[in-house]
C-alpha cells in the first residue's frame, strides 16, 4: 500500500519538482512549444507564490518526496461581496495520481484556506472539453450557469 499524500504550501526548494507539473498544466491548455508561456512569466509566478504580500498562492500534493499535483489560487475583491473572493486558477495532477483523491484534496485545501481568510466563496472555470475534471468538479461544487464552479463557504 502506498503512503498517503500530504498537501502543503510550496517552498523555494520545490521549484524543480513544481516546474514539470506547471509545464504539464500549461501543455494541457495548449501552452507548449511555440505557444509556451515565456520563462519570465513562470519565474514571476513562482516569485509571487513565495511573497507574503502577494494574494497569489500555491499548494502541492506530495508523497514520499514526489509531487503529485498542484493548485494555485488567489484572493480578489468583488462587486457582489464584502469579503474577498477566492479564485482557484490552476489545478493539475500527474496522470499516475488521478483517481486517488489528489485533485479533490487540493480543492478542499483551497476551500480551507479561503474559509480561514474569510472568503465567502471559491470559484473557478475549466474548458468545456475537460470532461474528466468536470466529473470531479460536479461532486465538490455547483455550476453557476457558465462552466464556472463555486462553493459557498
Amino acid at each position: 500500500m502506498r503512503a498517503p499524500f500530504a498537501i502543503r504550501p510550496v517552498i523555494d526548494q520545490d521549484y524543480a519538482a513544481w516546474k514539470p507539473l506547471w509545464d504539464g498544466y500549461n501543455a494541457f491548455y495548449g501552452r507548449s512549444g511555440a505557444t509556451a508561456l515565456a520563462e519570465a512569466i513562470t519565474c514571476s509566478t513562482w516569485r509571487r507564490f513565495l511573497d507574503r504580500d502577494e494574494p497569489v498562492h500555491a499548494l502541492i500534493a506530495e508523497r514520499d518526496g514526489e509531487l503529485l499535483g498542484l493548485v494555485h489560487y488567489l484572493f480578489h475583491r468583488s462587486t457582489t461581496s464584502a469579503g474577498n473572493s477566492c479564485y482557484l486558477q490552476d489545478l493539475f495532477t500527474v496522470e499516475a495520481a488521478r483517481g486517488i483523491g489528489v485533485g479533490r484534496a487540493l480543492i478542499e485545501a483551497v476551500y480551507l484556506q479561503a474559509h480561514q481568510a474569510g472568503s465567502p466563496r471559491v470559484h473557478w472555470q475549466t474548458h468545456e472539453s475537460n470532461a474528466t475534471a468536470m466529473r470531479l468538479y460536479d461532486k465538490v461544487a455547483e455550476k453557476s450557469g457558465f462552466v464556472v464552479y463555486r462553493k459557498m463557504l
